[in-house]
């Protein structure tokens, strides 16, 4: 797997708030690759950094410094190389969160084809595209629901529907199961594992679901805005 080039790949990243006495280093001296149908998980207790590197990752928190590669682009080298980082996001990177964060006056194949709409796809090419997804995660027969009537499991997998609209390969999931009974859980997480597969995706999870510890490839460890394991 690892002549393949990683999708992400992040060298001497580092995040503070502040400065002087008031200064929190967030992150420090981050180094890590994800390669093509890798789910890694990234551990480590409240305040650790795990959020704020998962929306550097995400390019919604810039780094203080360090470099950054994305999906083989470079995007981060002390300064963010592109100056529209919201179109390099639709491009390159899907989200997943805890709480699905649907919108709650759009059905589910509207949620998954708004993303589509954004990117400037054409009308008819953003529904097919989120009925196939829906269809591919299951929940094709929830394609006309609201989202205050699926279950918690339907919702993430619409929710898993909409990060996956543009065809990303990096896929950013922060608490994903942390809503979900164990059973649920598990299909979410084997349902990720299937995408980093068959989409040739890299997958990053924040968790602190010990349930869902066995589906990953590699575990990450962060604790005071440091890492280890992998």
């Amino acid at each position: 797997m690892h002549d393949l080039q990683p999708l992400v790949s992040l060298h001497g990243i580092s995040k503070h708030f502040g400065e002087g006495p008031a200064r929190v280093d967030a992150l420090r001296d981050i180094d890590i690759d994800v390669y093509p149908e890798q789910v890694v998980g990234l551990l480590g207790p409240s305040g650790s950094g795990k959020s704020t590197l998962l929306n550097v990752i995400g390019a919604i928190v810039t780094p203080s410094s360090g470099r950054m590669t994305l999906d083989s682009e470079d995007v981060f080298a002390g300064r963010w190389l592109r100056s529209d980082l919201r179109r390099m996001r639709l491009e390159k990177i899907g989200f997943i969160f805890q709480l699905h964060n649907l919108l709650p006056f759009l059905n589910s194949l509207e949620n998954v084809a708004l993303v589509l709409d954004l990117a400037g796809a054409p009308p008819a090419t953003g529904r097919e595209r989120a009925r196939e997804l829906l269809d591919y995660l299951e929940v094709g027969n929830r394609a006309g629901a609201m989202p205050a009537s699926l279950s918690g499991g339907e919702a993430q997998r619409v929710a898993i529907a909409r990060a996956l609209a543009n065809r990303p390969r990096i896929i950013l999931a922060d608490e994903p199961t942390a809503a979900l009974d164990s059973q649920r859980a598990r299909i979410v997480m084997d349902l990720l594992r299937r995408v980093a597969r068959e989409q040739q995706a890299a997958i990053l999870v924040v968790t602190h679901d010990e349930k869902v510890f066995d589906h990953f490839d590699r575990m990450f460890h962060l604790r005071d805005g440091q890492l280890d394991g992998g």
